[in-house]
């Protein structure tokens, strides 16, 4: 939720280390999306989730199941889920894990089922920066490797003019140790699909090893260039 531009005056002191970065799938009887029933209705808040559910259920030749839109915060919507609005609901399993909510877990999508989004599981701390003895008091809680994964992460959605309204994924996975071994290596994986079912979901891979914050970001530029020339749209230049 932390904006890709922070406003002027702002910067990340530090980013955490990630809890479960995944998708959780929630639902008091079907285990998992084959197991909906006929015109089932799934609940979710995020267009990349309704772009990467509709093409697993189309690869399920579900047609029938809606996919509806799910608002309010985590208790109003598992509430929603228990009165019957919905069969099942689709949230961040980091949310549920940190409220103490992971026994409403069905089943955890891995990301070769669901990529992620930019960031999810991990909580930065921004601060003025005009305050430095506040970085350096944070600076203890940041966790490089997840700070570098999710720079690259943010930087898909960042040059591809993104937001948390944009059905856009972008997940990093290091390689090998990222802290202990010789020249780590980050992939980072990124998906955009079509709201309107018009386009198949767009999808590229990239890796590089990487030394510091700029080689993610830089990372995450180059993936964000390939989306593009696979065909998913690049943000809109402004009108003069």
């Amino acid at each position: 939720d932390v904006p890709m531009e922070l406003p002027e005056g702002f910067d990340l002191a530090c980013v955490m280390e990630r809890e479960d970065p995944r998708d959780a799938w929630v639902s008091p009887h079907c285990a998992d999306l084959a197991d909906l029933p006929a015109d089932a209705v799934v609940g979710t808040s995020s267009l990349r989730r309704v772009v990467l559910l509709r093409e697993a259920l189309d690869r399920l030749g579900r047609r029938d199941v809606r996919i509806e839109p799910l608002r309010g915060n985590l208790d109003t919507r598992l509430r929603k889920l228990d009165e019957g609005q919905y069969h099942a609901i689709v949230l961040a399993a980091a949310g549920l894990k940190r409220l103490g909510l992971a026994g409403r877990i069905r089943k955890i999508f891995e990301p070769t089922e669901m990529l992620p989004a930019a960031g999810q599981g991990a909580l930065g701390i921004e601060v003025r920066v005009q305050r430095p003895e506040v970085a350096r008091a944070l600076a203890p809680l940041a966790h490089r490797p997840t700070w570098c994964s999710v720079a690259a992460e943010r930087a898909v959605s960042r040059a591809m003019g993104g937001s948390c309204s944009m059905p856009l994924a972008a997940f990093s996975t290091w390689q090998n140790d990222p802290e202990h071994g010789p020249a780590p290596t980050l992939r980072l994986d990124a998906a955009w699909g079509d709201p309107d079912g018009q386009r198949s979901v767009v999808r590229v891979q990239a890796e590089a090893a990487i030394a510091s914050l700029a080689d993610a970001d830089a990372l995450g530029v180059r993936v964000a260039a390939l989306l593009r020339a696979a065909g998913a749209p690049g943000p809109v230049a402004p009108v003069a």
